[in-house]
This record gives C-alpha cells, structure tokens and sequence, in this order.
C-alpha cells in the first residue's frame, strides 16, 4: 500500500489512524532517512493509541515504554546500536514478543533479529513535489490496517 501526504499534519494523521486499529504484538518498522518525518509519524501512532504524554524519539535510550494508552507502546530507536548484543541486553524478545505494539524506527539496522510478521513502514520524501510531500509505503501481512 502507498499513501502520500503532503504535510506534517497528514503523516501525523496516518500515523493515528495505524495506530488506532494496532492489535497487541504487532511489530511495525519504520525506515527512511533523517528528517523524513519518522517522529512525527510516530507521534501520531502514539495519539492513535491515546497516549497523551510527549513522545520523542530515544535515540540514546533505545528504547522508550509508553504505559498510558490502551495498551503498552514500545518505541525503539536503533541509529545508534553499535551491535545486536545490545538489543539482547535490554530483551528486546521481551518487547518484540509482548501484550504490546512495537515500534522501530531505523529497523534496517537489525534486520536479523527482526520477526518476519511484521509490518514494514518506509518515508520516503520527493522535493519535486513539494517540501512537505510524503511517499509512505507500508508493506506487510497485516495490510488490512486502513
């Protein structure tokens, strides 16, 4: 499936619709390059869930736990893993496999610890149309989710 927008506002939106139809241990990834829109997407995923607390990337922290909502949002951050071991160290299986939805911006870099149920989101920016225009492609088992 392939959804454009063409403003913050719409990826925001998308990202809330994804996120109030989310069932419990799905697992979304989310690749595109920096400044393409990935928190703001996220954000909206994190409203669909109704949780209402700032959500910002944790980029150090690898992962964030959002306990708030409906159910629990795991939002993980992998820029800066230098390697898997540290995905073990903070049992990821634990998240990746839990009551809750993950969410992995930067999934590209641990495509080897990835489940292969999982639904992939891909950002992708195209200035010829525009500063805002988005090209969001989301590929999956679960592409019933709009």
């Amino acid at each position: 499936m392939v959804v454009e927008t063409k403003s913050a506002e719409e990826t925001y939106e998308l990202g809330k619709k994804i996120g109030m139809e989310a069932l419990p241990g799905q697992i979304y990834t989310l690749v595109g390059d920096l400044g393409v829109g990935k928190t703001v997407f996220t954000q909206g995923v994190a409203a669909g869930l109704n949780i209402s607390e700032p959500i910002s990337s944790p980029t150090f922290t690898i992962v964030q736990e959002y306990e708030s909502g409906r159910m629990p949002f795991y939002h993980f951050d992998v820029y800066r893993i230098g390697d898997i071991e540290e995905m073990e160290e903070i049992g990821y299986d634990d998240y990746f496999f839990g009551n809750g939805i993950c969410l992995i911006e930067w999934a590209d870099l641990i495509e080897e610890i990835l489940p292969e149920d999982r639904i992939s989101v891909r950002i992708e920016k195209d200035l010829e149309k525009g500063f805002d225009y988005r090209r969001i492609i989301i590929e999956g088992k679960e592409k019933r989710i709009l």
